[in-house]
């Protein structure tokens, strides 16, 4: 069974735990109607995905 050699540092242990911290997710534009959608998502106001109706939406 493997063990560590030597112990880590706490210097070297925050910094690994430090690339698991929470990022925001990161949202763009619709080229359509232009509400921000969140990344291979089909837009939930216009319906469209890369160019095309993809989804019906019901107008208010």
């Amino acid at each position: 069974m493997a063990v560590p050699k030597r112990r880590q540092s706490k210097s070297r242990q925050k910094m690994r735990q430090g690339a698991k911290r929470w990022k925001a997710p990161i949202f763009k534009s619709c080229p359509d109607c232009g509400s921000r959608v969140p990344s291979h998502i089909a837009c939930p106001s216009c319906g469209n995905y890369r160019g095309r109706q993809v989804v019906e939406v019901e107008a208010l």
